[in-house]
């Protein structure tokens, strides 16, 4: 199983939302290294749901329940459905993923423009952890 971060404005489409809709299509990506990433999914992956913008912290997990499809009529780009799983047990805010040396790799981080990214299995733990949320077993 991989790991990921994906990024939404909750204004536009946040983690409520999803939790009302139950899933997903995860589109609207359009940064080529982003739709790299999605393409990189399968079914039974997990992700953090992370509000930019205005809230600017984790909020949530969710798993991908489908892989790629084509987003959009030219083919170039890529969607993933993905289906909310649980909340995380608190929300863990930028300043402190910036903050936390464990994940000072963490793609999100180093490239912050970016709307999907890959999360290590040791920095899932963290996050994890900074949220007192229990890992699945």
């Amino acid at each position: 199983m991989a790991y990921w971060i994906l990024r939404s404005e909750p204004d536009v489409y946040g983690w409520d939302d999803l939790v009302r809709d139950g899933s997903t299509e995860w589109n609207g990506v359009r940064n080529y290294t982003a739709r790299n990433f999605l393409k990189d999914m399968v079914p039974g992956d997990q992700a953090i749901f992370y509000h930019s913008n205005i809230q600017k912290a984790a909020v949530g997990i969710m798993e991908i329940t489908r892989a790629w499809q084509p987003d959009g009529d030219d083919g170039k780009w890529a969607s993933v459905e993905v289906k909310a799983l649980r909340p995380l047990a608190k929300p863990v805010p930028l300043p402190e993923i910036k903050a936390e040396p464990r994940l000072k790799d963490l793609e999100m981080v180093r490239q912050s423009r970016l709307s999907v990214t890959p999360v290590r299995p040791e920095e899932w733990a963290v996050l994890l952890e900074m949220s007192g949320t229990a890992p699945d077993r």
